[in-house]
């Protein structure tokens, strides 16, 4: 699906929002809400705050919706250093590091998206928060069969390949967070994540998108 951007400006700042992957995480109105304020229109002022706070606030936003270009000079977003992916209760995938994501459109570099693991998503492999209108349920904890590990370097390119009418391929090291934040584990090289949202083993597949005839390009 096309994106469709919308940009906000001062003269210190532009913010760049993308109405087809925000998921109303609504971190941006929590944090700043003098410049994000969905009840007003224009809902972004970017001159309501200094350029630092307004980016500080972009930055926080998971699903990446929200992107800022400094006009003063300021520093740009940075690429993070490490890649970590978090278990949404009932929702996405929150992915955050230096990412290269497959789209139907071609592969596009992000620090941080929202990907759907409910199956539902009319903007796959991104969330649209269909999760919530088909009631999908996962706590966010997983079994991984691996010992816990808090020190282990996750750097370097973080891969997604959605495979056609199958999982989520993440390529690369990073640290896996379950929902409540209390558990954590190292994966590396390959790691196959349920999308199709039917798997007995979330986040992970177990091929039961097979078995539901689950359709993705």
């Amino acid at each position: 699906m096309p994106p469709k951007i919308r940009t906000y400006e001062s003269d210190a700042i532009a913010v760049e929002y993308d109405l087809k992957r925000c998921i109303h995480a609504r971190e941006c109105v929590k944090r700043l809400p003098s410049v994000f304020d969905p009840e007003r229109r224009p809902w972004v002022a970017p001159a309501n705050a200094t350029a630092d706070e307004v980016a500080a606030a972009v930055i926080a936003c998971p699903s990446g919706a929200l992107q800022h270009r400094r006009k003063d000079g300021g520093p740009q977003e940075r690429t993070p250093a490490t890649n970590e992916v978090w278990i949404e209760p009932n929702g996405p995938l929150y992915l955050r590091g230096a990412l290269e994501v497959q789209t139907p459109d071609g592969v596009t570099a992000h620090t941080r998206v929202a990907l759907c693991r409910c199956g539902a998503s009319h903007n796959k492999p991104f969330c649209d928060n269909s999760h919530r209108d088909i009631g999908f349920e996962h706590s966010g904890g997983f079994v991984s069969g691996e010992n816990e590990s808090t020190k282990e370097d996750v750097s370097g390119h973080l891969v997604v390949e959605p495979q056609p009418n199958g999982p989520l391929l993440l390529e690369g090291t990073f640290r896996l967070v379950s929902g409540d934040r209390e558990q954590s584990v190292v994966r590396r090289e390959q790691t196959w994540c349920c999308r199709c949202g039917h798997s007995q083993n979330k986040p992970f597949c177990d091929s039961s998108h097979r078995k539901v005839g689950f359709e993705a390009e």
